[in-house]
């Protein structure tokens, strides 16, 4: 059979008789076939032969000197920078400075392993961002789907919103031609009136053209001239369109609509109290951590016992619910309370039944919140690093956010969680004493320092809500991270923690030492 042409070009051939090669000679640098090998080796030659087999050839690890090829190197000349064999030494070499071969050899061997050294100890940082770099990578068809998703969520309001303007437009023509039809149609009737009266006056005057009775020709003067012809006619003009251009305005009545005219009040005040009865923990009297509100405007809050209390906004205590952690983490999902427990996010149900949501490996879940998108956002921690996790409803790791676009890590010990109406993921750093602000791509947005923040959360029109456990405050921001105020109640509050909002302008915050918890109105009706 023959071979075909692409086969045939990958025979390598004897140089001196052209069949396939076996063996290679290092000093005369040809290929040998069987038979030729043989009679290469009887021909003389000044170096000799070194026969070694072909595919074997390139892996000579013999040091031969420049000068006599012939001669293995045995020394290494340092006034030339070279390695030289014995004959070298005592001819061109014999007046230089000299070093054993293997003594250059070990200086080489000991530079390129710390060449290597320095190259496996940075392999853990390439790894990481390799890791880093994949993780990304994996993320982005579900993360630029949310943005999708955005996208065609803030359309469906644009659309909604120009149907009511459009209507609304459309009521306000519709009652314009009303009343501009009204007063044509009076205008209408009242010269429709004159005209009678002047065919009226006219019909009289030619039937008394041939009267004779002076008496009843004056008094018609009188008639006639008394009739006033009224020549004004309303001016009223036809309406006109004047456009906006559509960002523009779409953008002001989205702006309008979630500010809905609400002010910061300028003195917060405290609208009732509730004591949680939770007992301070041995080490650092800690007494309440936790708090999410639940949609029918109660309260569940976490202490350092290991327990979760439910509370009414009147403070009735209306169930309490056994747990094998600290109540240091708590969200609502589908209407259950949700917390962080050891390596695990859990949930528990109406029947007081606790579910495992998720598990975490070897990192430890800290901060949770629900996401618009209906997913899960935990902070996770393990050694010194942190970062947030975005997870699906059955538990399935959606995008990691730990890095940012150095590849720094964004965060050091991060504790709390929420998600702005704007997508904006916020993260409360215990270590950074800051708050740090992501965009739902994990993009970095702001920095807010300077506080030692215990929670984070946000209201329904993007303030940002901060509390201050060293100074004893409440920080506000607006969507984008800028300071607006400090919220202090009257009568003060003390190592403010846990906070939640309410609704209706009002915010319940926790007193981590007392117990107590304050609701607390800051925003004017």
């Amino acid at each position: 059979m023959m071979a075909s042409r692409d086969e045939a070009q990958h025979v390598v051939e004897c140089d001196l008789c052209q069949q396939p090669v076996s063996f290679f000679c290092r000093r005369c640098e040809v290929n040998l076939c069987d038979p030729c090998v043989l009679i290469h080796l009887r021909v003389k030659s000044k170096n000799g032969h070194d026969i070694v087999d072909y595919t074997s050839k390139d892996d000579d690890d013999t040091c031969h000197c420049d000068s006599h090829p012939q001669n293995d190197c045995s020394a290494y000349c340092k006034t030339c920078d070279a390695p030289i064999c014995m004959l070298c030494v005592s001819i061109k070499h014999k007046s230089h400075e000299m070093s054993e071969l293997s003594d250059k050899i070990e200086e080489l061997f000991k530079v390129i392993a710390r060449g290597n050294d320095r190259l496996q100890s940075s392999k853990h940082e390439l790894h990481r961002i390799l890791d880093h770099t994949t993780k990304l990578l994996s993320s982005i068809p579900t993360v630029y789907q949310l943005r999708k998703d955005e996208v065609t969520a803030r359309g469906e309001e644009w659309i909604k919103l120009i149907e009511e303007t459009v209507k609304k437009l459309h009521q306000e023509l519709d009652d314009m031609q009303k009343e501009h039809e009204a007063v044509l149609q009076k205008q209408k009737e009242k010269f429709e009136q004159m005209i009678g009266r002047v065919d009226d006056m006219n019909g009289k005057t030619e039937k008394l053209q041939k009267s004779k009775n002076v008496t009843k020709l004056q008094s018609f003067i009188q008639v006639i001239q008394s009739q006033k012809i009224r020549s004004e006619v309303s001016q009223y003009s036809f309406p006109k369109f004047y456009e906006y251009k559509i960002d523009e305005y779409l953008e002001n009545k989205l702006k309008e609509k979630e500010l809905s005219g609400r002010k910061i009040s300028n003195v917060s005040t405290v609208t009732s109290v509730i004591d949680t009865g939770f007992p301070a923990n041995e080490e650092n009297n800690n007494r309440l951590y936790g708090m999410v509100v639940t949609v029918d405007n109660k309260v569940w809050m976490g202490g350092a016992s290991k327990e979760l209390k439910l509370f009414d906004l009147q403070g009735h205590l209306h169930h309490t619910v056994s747990i094998t952690t600290t109540g240091l983490y708590l969200c609502m999902y589908n209407k259950q309370v949700v917390y962080s427990g050891t390596k695990a996010v859990r949930m528990i149900l109406d029947t007081d039944t606790v579910v495992t949501l998720l598990t975490t490996g070897d990192w430890q879940p800290r901060g949770v919140t629900r996401a618009a998108s209906g997913d899960l956002l935990v902070c996770l921690g393990k050694d010194d690093q942190s970062k947030v996790v975005r997870y699906s409803s059955t538990g399935t790791v959606l995008q990691e956010i730990q890095y940012d676009s150095q590849c720094q890590p964004l965060y050091k010990l991060a504790i709390y969680i929420t998600e702005n109406v704007n997508g904006d993921i916020i993260v409360a750093d215990w270590e950074k004493k800051a708050v740090i602000a992501v965009d739902r791509v994990g993009i970095f947005r702001y920095s807010y320092s300077g506080v030692r923040c215990s929670t984070v959360t946000t209201d329904s029109v993007g303030h940002v809500i901060v509390t201050d456990f060293d100074s004893n405050k409440i920080h506000m921001l607006d969507r984008d991270g800028r300071f607006l105020r400090y919220i202090i109640p009257e009568g003060g509050i003390n190592r403010p923690r846990s906070v939640c909002i309410l609704g209706d302008g009002e915010m319940m915050v926790g007193e981590c030492l007392t117990g107590i918890a304050k609701r607390i109105r800051y925003l004017e009706d």
